[in-house]
């Protein structure tokens, strides 16, 4: 698996040479961080991940986020200081109010980062997308010096396309991908979420620029089998399916539905009961579409839940779905419900996707061709009706995920940090933004 990209673009020698006098400094000596996203921090398992991990090492981090209308603006969790913002998500929304959001949001956080960084004198702000060109809110401590690292989660060029098929056109895709250009040449390096994505970030960005690959594995500790209520398998008699994630269209919880429907007809000795976690705008045509096919009483739309109560809700279920609908945008990414549902022992039915079959091999997964309902009842039977190769899937994907868990990403997460604020400080260059 990618780590880093060859070579790489050193930081200049004025950001390489300065001493770290003045700076605050964490419990280790080393110098804050400050994290950006346009998202609620609770909510954003990758942000969580590579914040905590911080702290534990020693960092102070500091996250700029949304703030959803019950918060205040400032929280600490788990030793991470949250600035939230007045910017909230309008879920569902059109383009205009999307863009709109994340303007204001751009000029917030940017407003915030240079305020904070008078008193913090960070050492490094990390930019978590979408959308890219949020790297300009850390504009003014790269010009003090401070390096700039950007988490591109997502390609967005490809993402608005999908998201957004009404607005799609030449143009509108053009001015995508060169602002995705734009963004990644104010960052000093890149980070990512998987080595599809590395890949096209290396061909963007040219040679000599770090890519660092840290994929958006589970922690290991908390998704722990082994700290939850044993279930074995369809131990009631029902065919427990539990989906955990967003209620958009690119997941495709329509064909979910469907081959629960069919499973109902072609199956009528086999019970099957599905709760699906998440909100986003497909939860009302979901709950209409589950009336229409006869399925309501089978099926539970119970809204989103906390990230820390994800692992025992996976673990009262029997199989686990990662439903991806298939285009260009998610022919480069790997849904973490896969890795989550994996870690905790459960048997995983997902869509045959070109990362899917890149990180897991014929014999872990399930898998079934996308927006086909009878290729994923016929796989959901499966895993019934073949209770040997269930438990040798079953063993073999948390295998894998072991290999690829967060204890691994970590190591080469905390490599960037490390290189990036080893010797970081920017006194004489500081006053553009004190």
């Amino acid at each position: 698996m990618s780590a880093t990209g060859g070579g790489g673009a050193k930081i200049s020698g004025e950001r390489a040479s300065h001493s770290v006098e003045g700076r605050e400094k964490g419990r280790e000596g080393r110098p804050p961080v400050a994290m950006v996203v346009h998202a609620y921090y609770e909510e954003d398992a990758r942000v969580r991940r590579e914040a905590e991990t911080l702290v534990r090492r020693g960092w102070e981090v500091d996250v700029f986020g949304l703030r959803r209308p019950e918060d205040g603006p400032r929280a600490t969790i788990a030793g991470v200081t949250l600035h939230r913002l007045p910017v909230r998500r309008h879920q569902g929304a059109g383009l205009p109010v999307y863009l709109a959001e994340y303007g204001a949001f751009l000029a917030r956080a940017a407003i915030a980062l240079a305020a904070a960084h008078r008193r913090r004198r960070y050492g490094l702000v990390e930019v978590h997308t979408l959308p890219d060109y949020l790297v300009f809110a850390a504009l003014p401590l790269r010009l003090a010096g401070v390096p700039v690292l950007l988490d591109l989660h997502e390609a967005m060029p490809d993402f608005f396309r999908s998201r957004f098929p009404r607005a799609a056109n030449p143009v509108s895709h053009a001015l995508l991908r060169l602002q995705e250009r734009a963004s990644i040449a104010a960052a000093d390096e890149l980070l990512t979420v998987n080595d599809a994505l590395g890949e096209r970030l290396r061909r963007l960005a040219g040679p000599g620029r770090p890519v660092t690959v840290v994929l958006n594995a589970p922690d290991l500790d908390r998704f722990d089998a082994r700290a939850q209520p044993a279930r074995p398998f369809m131990a009631d008699g029902t065919l427990r399916i539990v989906y955990a994630g967003a209620l958009t269209p690119t997941y495709e919880l329509d064909v979910v539905l469907r081959a629960i429907a069919r499973l109902v007809v072609e199956r009528p000795d086999l019970p099957v009961a599905a709760e699906l976690y998440g909100r986003g705008d497909a939860a009302g045509p979901l709950a209409s579409l589950a009336a229409e096919l006869g399925i309501a009483d089978r099926v539970r739309l119970p809204g989103r839940i906390p990230i820390e109560a994800v692992p025992a809700a996976v673990a009262a279920a029997d199989v686990g779905v990662a439903p991806t609908r298939r285009d260009p945008f998610t022919d480069l990414s790997l849904s973490t419900k896969i890795l989550e549902y994996g870690a905790l022992g459960k048997p995983v039915v997902a869509s045959r996707l070109p990362t899917v079959e890149r990180y897991f091999a014929a014999d872990t997964l399930w898998t079934y061709e996308p927006g086909d309902p009878a290729a994923l009842a016929a796989a959901l039977a499966a895993v019934v009706d073949r209770p040997a190769e269930r438990d040798a899937r079953v063993a073999r994907t948390a295998a894998r995920i072991g290999d690829l868990g967060w204890e691994r990403q970590a190591e080469r997460y905390l490599a960037v940090v490390e290189r990036l604020t080893g010797g970081a400080a920017r006194s004489g260059r500081e006053d553009a933004v004190a």
